[in-house]
């Protein structure tokens, strides 16, 4: 084992190998259980492993850790992690918590935690990171900070009680959406909701985007209608209508006039049509332009870093007005067409006539049929007009055809007669 003392903040996130040096997962938490007498004792890492699956790392299976890498003695048990009562995850549970000092001397809320092994090889926590309250009443201060061993604090909230999920936040902001959405549902579902108060709206929205929808539900309704409206906002359209069209008529209407306008009235028109159709699928966003508009502005408009990247390979050209509803649709331009031109040319030179639409009551098996059959990762859909009321994108229609539970992961505990793989070179 190393011998060196490592945070546990700067640990999340670092690659996990075995010994022959080949990349197995990346480590996400530190697992402890507190002792009587003793700073909390170590007894595994969750790690996240291909397919986004948490699973259960035994101390015991460790070789090594440091800052940069823990490597395995090669042992893996490849169920998904379920915390037993008395476990605490550290960055899940611990960081963010207050404690009050055992001098009298305050109070501080923990930033960091330290673990180190003793001499058998044994880890626990040894140090803590902290941040005392600030002393200057300017919006832009932080408290000074300190260290502490473990039996110079005690915790100031008891169990249960909420705590402060700022810290924790902050470790979540460069996360993938759908990690994020994973690492939330994968917390206590207190601790859930703390970190959801606590999360940026468009963060927020972005990973519930990625969630099922009964989980979706669960931290909407547990934010409030006000803070709820303001997610929805936030999310895309069809997404929002999808989670919407899952409550009770006056719910519905109440917090479709709790959000803003414009987004409520996308929100609307994705409403009037059946789930599982082109119209209740698709995205009333597309990026629609003229045909007198130049190859160089509709590029300007595809590097827009918020749009999704199916929407961002093509545009679609329509008669005005050019916000859907739009007037008649007149073709599309792909993204790999418009390299192949100067930045001037009109797009109405090089507009694909020949892509047929699908209309918005099309189902959504009909759609996956025709993107699978020309190679595409959207299409336009159309009134009966031939008016462009959307685009549908591949990902809208295979979040439709997957399986409700295809987010989830396997359920099972990280105790027992769990299934376990030998990495090259391990002892069995």
């Amino acid at each position: 084992m190393s011998t060196q003392r490592v945070f546990v903040a700067r640990l999340a996130g670092c690659a996990v190998f075995d010994p022959a040096g080949d990349r197995i997962g990346k480590v996400r938490d530190v697992v402890v259980v507190y002792r009587s007498s003793a700073a909390p004792r170590v007894i595994g890492l969750v790690c996240e492993i291909p397919g986004r699956r948490q699973v259960f790392l035994s101390i015991g299976r460790v070789g090594s850790i440091s800052t940069g890498q823990v490597i395995t003695s090669g042992l893996m048990n490849v169920r998904r992690f379920k915390p037993r009562n008395g476990e605490v995850r550290i960055m899940a549970e611990l960081v963010g918590r207050r404690v009050d000092f055992s001098d009298a001397s305050g109070t501080a809320v923990i930033e960091d935690v330290a673990i180190e092994p003793n001499r058998l090889g044994e880890w626990s926590v040894s140090q803590l990171f902290l941040r005392k309250p600030k002393t200057s009443a300017s919006p832009f201060a932080k408290g000074p900070t300190t260290f502490a061993t473990w039996n110079q604090v005690h915790e100031h909230n008891r169990p249960g009680e909420a705590q402060s999920a700022e810290q924790l936040v902050a470790t979540y902001s460069e996360m993938h959406p759908a990690d994020l959405a994973n690492t939330l549902l994968d917390l206590p579902q207190q601790r859930r909701i703390e970190v959801a108060e606590e999360l940026p709206d468009e963060r927020l929205a972005d990973a519930l985007e990625e969630m099922p929808e009964d989980d979706q539900m669960d931290i909407l309704d547990r934010l409030g209608d006000e803070r709820a409206a303001d997610i929805l906002d936030q999310m895309e359209p069809d997404d929002a209508a999808d989670l919407l069209a899952q409550l009770p008529q006056g719910r519905l209407e109440h917090l479709l006039e709790l959000m803003e306008p414009e987004e409520a009235e996308d929100v609307r028109m994705l409403l009037r049509y059946s789930p599982d159709t082109a119209g209740g699928l698709m995205t009333p966003e597309p990026i629609i332009l003229s045909a007198d508009a130049t190859v160089a502005e509709a590029l300007a408009l595809i590097r827009r870093h918020e749009l999704h990247p199916a929407l961002a390979a093509a545009v679609f050209i329509t008669l005005p007005p050019f916000e859907t509803p739009t007037g008649r649709l007149l073709g599309v331009v792909h993204f790999q067409r418009m390299l192949r031109y100067p930045p001037h040319e009109r797009l109405g030179a090089i507009v694909d006539d020949t892509l047929e639409p699908v209309p918005a009551t099309a189902s959504a098996a009909e759609v996956a049929r025709m993107l699978a059959s020309y190679d595409l990762v959207s299409l336009p859909v159309v009134d009966q007009a031939h008016r462009l009321v959307g685009a549908i994108s591949v990902d809208d229609v295979l979040d439709y055809l997957l399986p409700d539970d295809w987010r989830s992961h396997d359920a099972d505990d990280h105790n027992g007669s769990a299934r376990s793989v030998t990495t090259p070179g391990a002892a069995g």
